[in-house]
């Protein structure tokens, strides 16, 4: 059976090679980003760094986003590399877990993850989505889904299906604040995080206060 070292050595190669260069903000960097965050919020809130870090790395592996809304690919991916690796079916359990509901899925994700492992990785994730990264993060994504900036004809749409948020045409990308971003801050499972999340949501309302202000051209 492989170690440890040598499963996260091969997972980051297998998940670099496979997102790396990838322009909508769900990129090889967006992975290192969460495993970097992940190991920040573990070191004060505990749980097993080894599948902390595995599941970070293999957590967008294949996102349901980029699968026709399929939410299955993911975890059925990821057992599938670590079966490679002949990894152990407790471990490959736990990842799998993790990767199958850490996704926000436009808010129709009420599952409360069960693992600290799964509640330290889940954070790290979602506070990518928030702050200066998190703005980027969503213009990318916009951009590459070819979906308008802003419109203020189209309000938000919050508490819709997860069909709506497989949709890339009638809407716009500032909705996305409010429809997911703004209300991440009050879904972080761990008390880091809850302090990390503060911090980046107060960012992101300054930032569209100054955006809607530039909007209407008074500053």
């Amino acid at each position: 059976m492989a170690t440890n070292k040598e499963v996260l050595d091969k997972t980051r190669q297998f998940v670099k090679e496979r997102m790396e260069g990838e322009g909508s903000g769900h990129d090889w960097w967006h992975i290192v980003r969460v495993v970097n965050t992940a190991k920040t919020i573990a070191a004060k809130e505990g749980g097993d760094l080894f599948i902390i870090e595995l599941a970070a790395l293999l957590h967008d592996i294949a996102d349901w986003k980029f699968h026709g809304g399929d939410t299955t690919v993911g975890p059925r991916v990821t057992r599938e590399w670590l079966l490679t690796l002949d990894t152990s079916n407790d471990v490959i359990d736990q990842v799998a877990y993790i990767v199958e509901y850490i996704s926000f899925k436009g808010g129709s994700n009420t599952h409360k993850m069960k693992t600290i492992e799964g509640k330290v990785v889940q954070d790290a994730d979602r506070l990518d989505a928030l702050g200066a990264i998190g703005i980027a993060r969503t213009f990318a994504y916009g951009g590459a889904a070819g979906i308008e900036m802003y419109n203020p004809n189209v309000t938000p749409q919050n508490g819709k299906a997860i069909e709506h948020f497989k949709q890339t045409t009638g809407n716009h990308t500032i909705n996305h604040f409010y429809e997911k971003l703004l209300l991440l801050k009050d879904r972080m499972n761990t008390t880091t995080a809850k302090t990390m999340a503060t911090t980046r949501h107060d960012y992101m309302q300054k930032y569209l206060d100054e955006f809607y202000a530039e909007w209407e051209g008074v500053k």
